[in-house]
């Protein structure tokens, strides 16, 4: 007995001495960052911002690898299943992070297989219509959807995205009956808005601002508490009378569960030295997104209140398990 746990001693401390010289030398090989929805969404831009000064920080090259499909499941599962050597980041957001896994009823990965890296901020939904769609503030949307139950399509960024979740909650809040399309992201979603084959759609400023300042699509509500400074003449829901709405996405890293600490640390340092960067603070700033950063500790407890209010959705049953 005693010899066995000798050589499981041995064994445990060859890992950690493993762990720690791995650690020390990341990263020495690029790095790949998995992007859950298709390229040009807000989850992509937001990497591909960050990756371009994480890359440097870090002395490697950040690969960006976009794995669209199941609101963020097909993904994820990859970084969940990955080595937890560092390689494989996943760029976390509420679909793949918390959504997807706790709507699906067989998921193929938990939300515990994987450790918060850093939060970089969040961003309040905006309800973005069809120009020819005839509402112009948040009170006449849901009137008119009210007057026309089950006649119009509300797209989304795939079932279980944070875009999915807002209409969930608007229509608990409302009792709105709508046609969910989801989409394998925010992009092509956008390209139907735009074509007229949906009318109305969760987005965000980040995802659609080409769209809006060309006038392809109108924004006529936003989904937070106060306006957002990025679109100051845009109302909030609860100023034309909807409450228990707000409705936000966020940004942030994580790894595969038991990286190692060292390298979780190094990450988040990176990770905090960019969003303190005066230029990317301006992007975000004038995309709408709230910086945030802090500790992998700060984002894990904010990950755990995000998916308690999630747990209750699904357990209402205003989201059904697929």
């Amino acid at each position: 007995m005693l010899r066995r746990a000798a050589i499981a001693l041995c064994l445990s401390v060859a890992s950690c001495a493993w762990a720690q010289t791995d650690a020390k030398d990341y990263p020495n090989k690029p790095v790949r960052w998995i992007v859950t929805f298709v390229a040009g969404a807000s989850n992509d831009i937001v990497a591909r911002l960050m990756a371009a000064k994480l890359g440097d920080a870090l002395g490697q090259q950040i690969l960006i690898d976009n794995r669209a499909g199941a609101g963020g499941l097909l993904g994820a599962e990859i970084v969940a299943k990955a080595p937890p050597d560092g390689y494989t980041l996943l760029l976390a957001n509420p679909g793949p992070n918390i959504n997807a896994p706790l709507m699906a009823k067989k998921p193929p990965y938990k939300v515990e297989d994987f450790a918060p890296v850093a939060l970089f901020g969040y961003i309040p939904l905006i309800i973005a219509v069809h120009p020819a769609f005839p509402v112009s503030n948040p009170q006449e949307l849901i009137a008119h959807l009210k007057a026309n139950p089950g006649r119009f399509s509300w797209g989304s960024g795939g079932t279980g995205s944070g875009l999915h979740i807002g209409l969930a909650l608007l229509q608990t809040a409302t009792g709105i009956d709508v046609i969910h399309i989801p989409y394998k992201g925010t992009a092509p979603a956008l390209t139907d808005l735009v074509g007229g084959q949906i009318q109305v759609m969760y987005t965000t400023k980040v995802s659609a601002d080409g769209q809006i300042k060309a006038g392809r699509v109108r924004v006529i509500g936003v989904a937070s508490a106060k306006r957002s400074p990025a679109l100051p003449d845009v109302p909030t829901l609860a100023e034309h009378g909807i409450k228990d709405a707000e409705a936000v996405t966020w940004f942030g890293m994580a790894v595969p569960a038991k990286t190692p600490r060292a390298i979780i640390d190094r990450l988040n340092s990176a990770v905090n030295r960019i969003l303190a960067m005066p230029e990317i603070r301006k992007r975000f700033d004038d995309d709408g997104v709230e910086v945030q950063g802090g500790t992998p500790e700060q984002f894990a407890a904010f990950i755990r209140r995000e998916a308690a209010r999630i747990e209750k959705l699904v357990k209402t049953g205003a989201l059904a398990r697929e």
